[in-house]
């Protein structure tokens, strides 16, 4: 077991995932999966906790050999940076307030679209983001990657251009 901002999750299969990963769901499975979970409060909303502090929370909800999901809550301001989630495909929905979310277009600017409640994403693997608590009040979203999250790349721009930060193994849906 590992601890997330204080909550137990399971990652035994992790240590398999490198050598032979199993295949991800498509698009239309992941999102099914987001669609379903997200409509079954039951699963998410017993669990659910709000940021104490500077960090958004988050706990998994579950994970097999070929989806993981979790469960985030965001304060307004708090965000992620730049990243991309390695080989991974994601998808996320609101299930409250409102997020904001930046990708990066083709001339290196930053586009930002706010994400309401009820809204489903899904980012093919490599596609850089980030996302932004931007409403008044705290918002909630639920996540999936598949493959499972094993990986994740940073990044910044500055007036040169993009520029990779660093890269992190990881198995929850950040490190710092």
């Amino acid at each position: 077991m590992n601890s997330v901002n204080g909550t137990a999750v399971r990652s035994e299969h992790r240590t398999t995932l490198a050598a032979g990963r199993a295949p991800g769901l498509s698009r239309s499975e992941l999102t099914a999966l987001l669609r379903r979970t997200t409509a079954d409060s039951d699963v998410w909303l017993p669990r659910l906790q709000l940021p104490d502090g500077d960090r958004r929370w988050w706990t998994q909800l579950s994970a097999d050999e070929r989806v993981d999901v979790w469960l985030l809550s965001w304060l307004p301001g708090q965000n992620t940076e730049l990243h991309d989630h390695g080989s991974s495909a994601a998808a996320f929905s609101v299930v409250r307030g409102l997020l904001a979310e930046v990708r990066i277009d083709a001339g290196h600017r930053r586009v930002t679209v706010p994400r309401p409640a009820g809204s489903t994403v899904w980012l093919a693997p490599g596609v850089i983001h980030d996302m932004c608590g931007a409403g008044i009040g705290p918002a909630v979203s639920i996540h999936a990657y598949s493959p499972p999250l094993t990986r994740m790349t940073y990044y910044a721009t500055d007036c040169t251009g993009l520029h990779t930060a660093r890269t992190v193994q990881t198995n929850e849906p950040e490190q710092e």
